[in-house]
């Protein structure tokens, strides 16, 4: 693949995940204000090459990253995914299951956390209280 293919998938990648919803400013603007070049290698590889693959939808790839970010109790970057997901489609439902499911590996602070900020993403999107 050329790199203006690569790129172009980057972007259109990006737009669905990150485009909508809740305004949250991805890591890429933070990374970019320290190393542009970095900052676009990793977007690429994580946008452009890891997320646009088929074997798993993004809904799929999205509910796995709340669910490892849930566990990992990394708030901020489970605001940026929470939104992300529901961009993609994700069931509001489901990914609440999901936070649940964490208990089981990571304990219920950890689902707490998740929980909470999942709540605030919802709210900022005008999609709480669940139906």
């Amino acid at each position: 693949m050329s790199n203006e293919e690569a790129r172009k998938r980057t972007q259109e990648t990006a737009k669905r995940l990150f485009a909508g919803g809740a305004k949250l400013d991805p890591p890429y603007l933070l990374w970019r204000e320290f190393d542009r070049d970095l900052a676009n290698d990793f977007s690429m590889f994580i946008t452009g090459n890891l997320y646009s693959r088929t074997v798993l939808t993004l809904p799929e790839r999205q509910m796995v990253a709340c669910a490892m970010l849930a566990a990992l109790r990394a708030g901020d970057e489970l605001r940026l995914h929470v939104n992300a997901a529901l961009n993609v489609g994700c069931d509001p439902k489901k990914l609440a299951e999901v936070f649940f499911q964490v208990a089981t590996y990571a304990g219920m602070p950890a689902v707490n956390e998740a929980l909470h900020v999942y709540k605030e993403v919802l709210t900022e999107r005008g999609q709480w209280p669940l139906k």
